[in-house]
């Protein structure tokens, strides 16, 4: 069964984002892909402002990443770029922690101005840190996701689709680089 990672750097427990997050998953899980989600945001704030590369924690979040075949990076936008706690995170990561692994990345903002923040912010780190096979990704904006009263989250049909293809794109992309680890028969 093919690995997926969801590195989260949202800080905000009730955020839109995790409307984002779901239907990730669940599209995965769909295609028979076990997805572990990593919430940096949980880690131990101490083991992160020190950068305490040995934290039982760390080590541990390094751990599941390493082991993954795939690695989805998610964030709110703040200031033009990802979260510091994302950040925080992933300066944590090995010199090469992302090397041979296809990464997804989904932003979410609160205005289309901050569409590029992908491709200026995080894609400089993600390479630094080995990532050679980055998909394009995909870039919300909040008012396409509204909080339903029963607590979950409905994305409007554009987003949704353009979800999709990014999963598709991100999977078929996994076979592609990882054939090992990824069966033809968890592509969309």
């Amino acid at each position: 069964m093919p690995k997926a990672v969801i590195i989260s750097g949202n800080p905000n427990a009730v955020s839109r984002l995790n409307g984002i997050l779901e239907h990730v998953t669940g599209t995965l899980a769909s295609l028979g892909w076990s997805v572990t989600q990593l919430p940096v945001a949980n880690l131990p704030a101490e083991d992160l402002i020190l950068a305490r590369w040995d934290s039982p924690a760390i080590v541990e979040a390094n751990r599941t990443v390493a082991d993954a075949d795939a690695i989805i990076i998610a964030s709110p936008v703040y200031k033009a770029s990802y979260t510091g706690v994302l950040k925080t995170y992933l300066d944590l990561l090995p010199q090469k922690g992302l090397e041979g692994k296809v990464i997804l990345p989904l932003f979410i903002g609160g205005t289309i101005a901050h569409l590029l923040s992908i491709d200026y912010a995080l894609k400089p780190v993600l390479s630094a840190l080995y990532a050679r096979h980055i998909e394009a990704g995909v870039f919300a904006v909040d008012s396409q996701i509204t909080k339903a009263d029963d607590g979950g989250f409905v994305l409007q049909e554009e987003l949704s689709n353009r979800l999709d293809a990014a999963v598709g794109a991100f999977v078929q992309a996994a076979v592609l680089f990882t054939p090992q680890t990824v069966p033809e028969e968890a592509v969309i």
